[in-house]
């Protein structure tokens, strides 16, 4: 019987490769534009993090985490977001001492422990910004634009950017009282697990896809009745901001995050094609998520967006990423141990002048050599066999145009060092 892989995980294959290469690329040259740095974290952690960092009561912590026990019976977990594990590093990293903010962005892939379905995996990877060390409005809106900027550059059409504000803990305190007297008549027609959020996160409920929950849950008092004058502010900012930056928006005043730690603003950029899980990026911001996990005062603003969800709308809208793949511009062909050797020694000499280069790996005839190189899009074949050697000659093969010429050993490499500088 064969091994296989994990259901809800998948393998890229090298032909599916490129374009996650394009979009990784797409993606630092962003937020290189917007002065943003990489950051590479553990894929493990403690799950004291996300225990006390996402929050007991989410979804996440509940029932979808990869935790496990090592040698020294510590609790590990898989993780499943990055922010915390950002968090994590800005803490013990001492980055707060730092000039700030801090800006910081991530790719790499998450897990979650959850029922494989259209675009949820158990393996899933998610680019992500932080922004640590800034509470202004100014730190939304650019967080915003950045993730929009980036699907506009990639062409996609037909995405709608949602915001809103969940307040601060003590606007949510007010709206949770609120929320739980209006469903509290309700719950016996709630599904199973809205009747568990009722009593962990109420909030949560409004964010149910059951049809029969949305139905219950119409005219529930939102957090704008229970905004304080200073994140009505704040949120009114942040929408002025937007619209300097002519990013187009609507307000959503049922929009809630799955992770207890955000306050504030909250957005998500949605796309109706994924059906019921349409949601593309999503984020807001976190100011105590960071003391929360025991460093200091520091409020942050971030997003995570899924990659297969953007290559799925790619590949559904029919854009076409750059193909990032080098063409390969030299191809040995070699007949005889002999012309190998010569070969090689060739092939070699050209990759280490930066020239993509191959040769023949499984000694196969001439012609066979030839289809494979016309197949990998090779610009020259140098052909080497017995009879050039013994007059110190290749065979130099243009392969698009269909034409070939002999030169000396050693000027064919000069001669295609040249075209490849010209190219």
């Amino acid at each position: 019987m064969s091994i296989q892989r994990i259901k809800g995980t998948q393998d890229i294959l090298p032909d599916a490769v490129w374009p996650w290469q394009a979009l990784e690329e797409e993606i630092r040259r962003l937020c290189r534009e917007y002065g943003y740095q990489e950051i590479r974290t553990p894929v493990f952690e403690s799950t004291a993090l996300f225990v006390r960092g996402v929050g007991a009561t989410s979804d996440i912590v509940q029932k979808e985490m990869y935790t496990f026990e090592d040698e020294g019976k510590r609790s590990l977990t898989l993780r499943p977001e990055g922010t915390a594990s950002v968090c994590r590093a800005y803490v013990e990293n001492k980055l707060y001492g730092l000039p700030q903010p801090q800006k910081l962005y991530y790719m790499g892939p998450m897990f979650r422990s959850e029922n494989p379905q259209s675009m949820r995996f158990r393996q899933f990877h998610q680019f992500g910004v932080e922004v640590l060390g800034a509470d202004e409005p100014l730190v939304d809106a650019e967080v915003i634009q950045l993730a929009v900027q980036l699907c506009q550059n990639l062409g996609v059409s037909g995405l709608e950017t949602q915001i809103n504000s969940l307040g601060c803990p003590e606007c949510r305190a007010v709206h949770r009282e609120q929320l739980a007297a209006f469903l509290e008549p309700k719950r016996e027609g709630l599904c199973e697990l809205c009747q568990s959020r009722l009593e962990r996160n109420p909030m949560r409920v409004l964010d149910c896809k059951n049809p029969e929950c949305q139905r219950l849950t119409q005219g529930a008092p939102t957090t704008f009745s229970a905004l304080c004058q200073d994140c009505r502010d704040h949120f009114d900012r942040v929408q002025d901001l937007l619209q300097l930056a002519r990013v187009n928006y609507k307000v959503n005043s049922r929009l809630v995050r799955g992770l207890d730690y955000y306050r504030k603003t909250a957005f998500e950029i949605v796309e109706g094609s994924l059906g019921s899980q349409n949601a593309i990026c999503g984020g807001g911001r976190y100011d105590a998520l960071v003391e929360e996990i025991g460093g200091p005062p520091a409020p942050g603003m971030g997003f995570a967006l899924g990659m297969e969800r953007l290559l799925k709308i790619l590949q559904d809208q029919q854009i076409e990423l750059e193909d990032t793949r080098p063409a390969q511009f030299v191809t040995v062909a070699a007949l005889g141990r002999r012309a190998q050797d010569e070969g090689f020694r060739i092939v070699s000499r050209l990759r280490r002048k930066g020239i993509p280069a191959q040769m023949d790996l499984m000694g196969r005839g001439l012609k066979s050599q030839l289809r494979s190189a016309n197949r990998d899009g090779t610009r020259y074949a140098i052909i080497i066999g017995e009879d050039e050697l013994i007059r110190n000659l290749v065979v130099i093969r243009d392969m698009s145009e269909g034409t070939q010429f002999e030169i000396g050993l050693d000027d064919s490499i000069l001669w295609i060092e040249k075209q490849f500088i010209d190219s």
